[in-house]
């Protein structure tokens, strides 16, 4: 049934007849409002080209694409977003989600060109009329993400829990944790570049989101068959780059890796990852060292079917990740689940075996298809200084290798430790705790060359540090051992002003007249590692290519000139575990290629 009203409604406009229209003269000069959605802008040294601004893009209006002066380098892609005016339909989304805050829109909006193509351009690298302006819209302030800028906390042990025992420190991720962290991933893929071993971590971490924690292990496995360890001790160069880091905390690309291996039994390692039937190849390869690059070599090669032998001179697997990283940072149960993997497909390891003694090089080379090397840093540098050559004076590598071994090594109440990396801080903190254990108090000192901000140690092993009662006190160069027959006295130091020169070599200088004198029992140094080629003979070693620091030339293939010998690891790339899996499939995909072609 029909109402009065619906009939009268439409006569109402009638009243607008006779009103005043509005007629805007000059529609195409007047400034558009302040928070306009116009033209972009980006601030292209800000910029890192991490994409997130391409992949929300939903018309896809913007392409990454190569701009001349930007280079490429960790941390930025090289490339900046182009748009597209034909496909953009101004939604700001690109804005919101950029994590350098460097996209915006200015508030033009006209634009009028004969040339189509113009109409798709490089905002930043291309001059505009409207860059220097300062209205349009930029990301809301106040909070306003669509990912979260502050990173899932992980539970650690207290000090006071933790300083008399090795136990593990860091508690790990639950299932909530790791998705409500694994939710802040952008997947812009920055961090691959930057890792060593180039490993997927955008579809690792979009595989914890979805809870498909076995197709997460497979991704880690195709480059990184030690993810318990790294998932604890890497150097994680990849969350240097993060690009939700440049507002925020970078995301926790380590402990993610950590939860989905923790997550995934050891027991179901071969049928997740497909490596019940191994073909064999007949061929096989030797290995001499455990560390990672020797089984990371092994695994790989493993699963092209090759017999892998690994030789090793002390009674356990793991190299320094066992024998030169305390337990508290890497429990042996871990390290034994990744190594046990490796052997379930078929590795050998003999223990006891040192090369060049229990067996020749040139026996191996007989014995053996190929050989690869990767006996690490397990010898210790002294500075030189007088008074080193005390018997109460030691070398941290030493010291970390007996604890591991379970021998009774010396402690004193007073004990200064040289040197500011992660060896000097890890033979701190163990120190530390067995002197608890012993005394009941920490009496530990750290010092080094390098001023606090410059130390090449991990900051949270500097800050963990003194939470257990360590001191650390950096910024000096040791000039002199004091020493008393028998007994060591103290450290004496002068103030180091820098440790570079301008060119970045090591030229530290000092000032004289800043002294100090550290009062000790004991000194450890721990100022570097070396390697110990004693396994090569003399006459074969004058016939490989070497460098002048005596390290071993490789090619791309972690070959050396011997080209049936293979070399990486510490030895090739400096201490590293990520760069010693990095080159250890390397070198095993070399050596597939090599004996292929045999």
């Amino acid at each position: 049934m029909t109402k009065l009203n619906d009939i009268l409604s439409p006569f109402t406009a009638w009243k607008h007849v006779v009103r005043e229209p509005v007629t805007i003269k000059d529609p195409l000069n007047r400034e558009a409002a302040d928070r306009y959605r116009g033209f972009h802008k980006n601030e292209i040294s800000e910029c890192i080209g991490c994409g997130t601004c391409e992949s929300i893009c939903q018309n896809a209006a913007i392409d990454l694409v190569p701009v001349e002066g930007v280079d490429t380098k960790d941390g930025d892609s090289g490339l900046r977003p182009r748009v597209d005016y034909g496909r953009c339909c101004w939604c700001g989304l690109c804005v919101d989600v950029c994590t350098t805050n460097s996209l915006s829109l200015s508030n033009e909006y006209t634009w009028v060109d004969e040339d189509p193509d113009n109409f798709r351009f490089v905002p930043g690298a291309e001059n505009k009329s409207w860059d220097s302006r300062e209205k349009g819209y930029k990301k809301p302030g106040n909070g306003y993400e669509l990912y979260n800028p502050k990173r899932e906390a992980m539970e650690e042990l207290e000090p006071e829990k933790r300083d008399q025992s090795f136990i593990e420190i860091v508690q790990g991720y639950s299932k909530e944790q790791a998705e409500k962290e694994a939710d802040r991933c952008v997947e812009c893929g920055i961090c691959v570049a930057t890792c060593p071993a180039h490993m997927g971590i955008p579809e690792y971490i979009k595989a914890i989101r979805n809870d498909d924690l076995n197709e997460g292990l497979r991704i880690l496995y195709d480059t990184n068959p030690l993810p318990e360890i790294c998932g604890r001790i890497c150097t994680h160069k990849c969350e240097t780059v993060c690009s939700v880091g440049h507002h925020g905390d970078p995301l926790s690309i380590r402990w993610l890796k950590r939860y989905i291996a923790d997550q995934n039994p050891a027991e179901e390692y071969k049928k997740i990852l497909n490596t019940e039937n191994i073909q064999p190849s007949g061929k096989k390869v030797a290995i001499i060292g455990s560390g990672p690059s020797g089984l990371s070599a092994a695994h790989y090669l493993a699963l092209m079917g090759y017999q892998c032998t690994i030789y090793e001179k002390l009674p356990a697997a793991g190299g320094m990740m066992r024998f030169g990283i305390p337990e508290y940072r890497l429990p042996y149960e871990q390290l034994d689940k990744d190594i046990n993997y490796i052997l379930s497909l078929g590795v050998e390891i003999k223990y006891n075996v040192t090369i060049g003694k229990d067996i020749t090089l040139e026996e191996l080379h007989n014995q053996y298809d190929a050989v690869f090397s990767g006996t690490g840093l397990h010898m210790g540098r002294s500075t030189r200084v007088p008074g080193t050559d005390h018997p109460k004076v030691y070398q941290a590598v030493d010291l970390l290798r007996d604890i591991v071994l379970g021998k009774e090594i010396p402690l004193e109440e007073n004990i200064v430790v040289i040197g500011g990396g992660n060896v000097a801080m890890d033979i701190t903190r163990s120190l530390a705790r067995l002197q608890k254990q012993k005394y009941g108090k920490v009496g530990v000192l750290a010092t080094s060359l390098e001023s606090e901000d410059i130390m090449p140690a991990d900051r949270e092993e500097v800050v963990e540090a003194r939470e257990e009662n360590a001191v650390i006190d950096p910024g000096w160069g040791p000039v002199e051992i004091e020493t008393e027959g028998d007994k060591v006295k103290g450290l004496h130091v002068v103030k180091c002003l820098s440790v570079f020169d301008e060119n970045r070599r090591f030229a530290p200088k000092f000032d004289e007249e800043q002294k100090k004198f550290f009062p000790a029992d004991m000194v450890v140094e721990s100022i570097g590692q070396g390697m110990d080629l004693s396994y090569l003979p003399e006459a074969f070693k004058e016939q490989l290519d070497m460098d002048q620091r005596g390290r071993i030339l490789v090619n791309d293939d972690f070959q050396t000139s011997a080209g049936w010998l293979f070399a990486g690891g510490d030895i090739i790339q400096g201490p590293d575990v990520i760069h010693g899996i990095a080159n250890g499939h390397k070198a095993a995909m070399g050596i597939d290629k090599y004996l292929s072609e045999k």
